[in-house]
């Protein structure tokens, strides 16, 4: 009894929190985007996200999450398993070199991939020097993409590494006793026990890939409008409230169903289960 109460004063303050900042700030988005003006009940605002703009929108925005997350992933991968084969002290080096992002103000750092990737940048600079073509990345889908990527693999990274750090390393060495190869193991292996960490990673990058405006608003030079910058285009310039909620409603939604979707191929819940 005891016990039970402690912890009931002891969560009391989260819950304040959560309750102020998030379930109440939830509240308003959903009634606002399913009543109209006159404040009555309608779901005409949802079903803006069939129209050709919004639609468009959200495509290219699930393609960019996409594509971001899946690369994100290839680099992750070989990256995590080299740092888990190191030793401490050479890992610890390595390991600063990707967490470094996370201590940036992410405008910041897209503001310097801007000034990289435009026109008259670095890399243009860099390959007249080699005596190499131009390339113009700026202000395109690839330019987000570079940005997403720079951003969110941290997020990828530190996941699977804990994921991979945590398999026996007996049981590598059994399976190479056994015959396999390199290959052989990491599929058969290290792939299936170090799922749970690529389905947190995956999370974690797929959903800021998704929402994400200020990248595409710099990278992008807005040309190229994702899903998250037309929700805040309705709550800064067009101040409609009610647009940019129903639009918010449909991306929570998605991002929910998403979740659900990663958490039914964790095999962690199948054991548990």
């Amino acid at each position: 009894m005891f016990k039970r109460g402690m912890r009931n004063i002891l969560l009391t303050p989260f819950l304040i929190w959560a309750g102020l900042f998030i379930f109440i700030p939830l509240i308003f988005i959903v009634w606002y985007g399913v009543t109209d003006y006159d404040g009555n009940f309608s779901l005409t605002n949802l079903g803006l996200i069939f129209q050709h703009g919004y639609w468009d929108a959200f495509e290219i925005s699930i393609a960019l999450a996409l594509v971001s997350t899946i690369i994100c992933l290839l680099l992750a991968y070989p990256l995590c398993l080299i740092l888990t084969e190191r030793e401490r002290d050479n890992t610890t080096i390595i390991s600063l070199l990707f967490i470094l992002p996370l201590w940036m103000n992410s405008l910041l750092s897209t503001m310097a991939w801007q000034t990289i990737l435009e026109s008259n940048g670095i890399l243009n600079q860099i390959l007249r020097q080699l005596q190499l073509p131009d390339t113009h990345l700026i202000n395109t889908e690839w330019a987000i993409v570079i940005g997403m990527v720079y951003n969110f693999l941290p997020y990828m990274v530190l996941p699977l590494f804990i994921s991979l750090s945590k398999i026996d390393k007996n049981i590598l060495e059994a399976a190479r006793d056994l015959g396999a190869n390199y290959w052989q193991t990491f599929v058969r292996v290290i792939l299936p026990l170090s799922i749970p960490g690529a389905i947190s990673g995956i999370t974690m990058v797929f959903i800021p890939s998704l929402t994400t405006f200020v990248i595409s608003a710099l990278l992008g030079g807005g040309k190229l409008l994702l899903i998250g910058n037309i929700i805040e285009q309705e709550f800064t310039f067009q101040y409609d409230w009610h647009i940019g909620c129903a639009l918010s409603v449909i991306l929570m939604i998605f991002i929910v169903l998403n979740m659900f979707l990663t958490t039914a191929f964790d095999p962690l819940k199948e054991d548990a289960v």
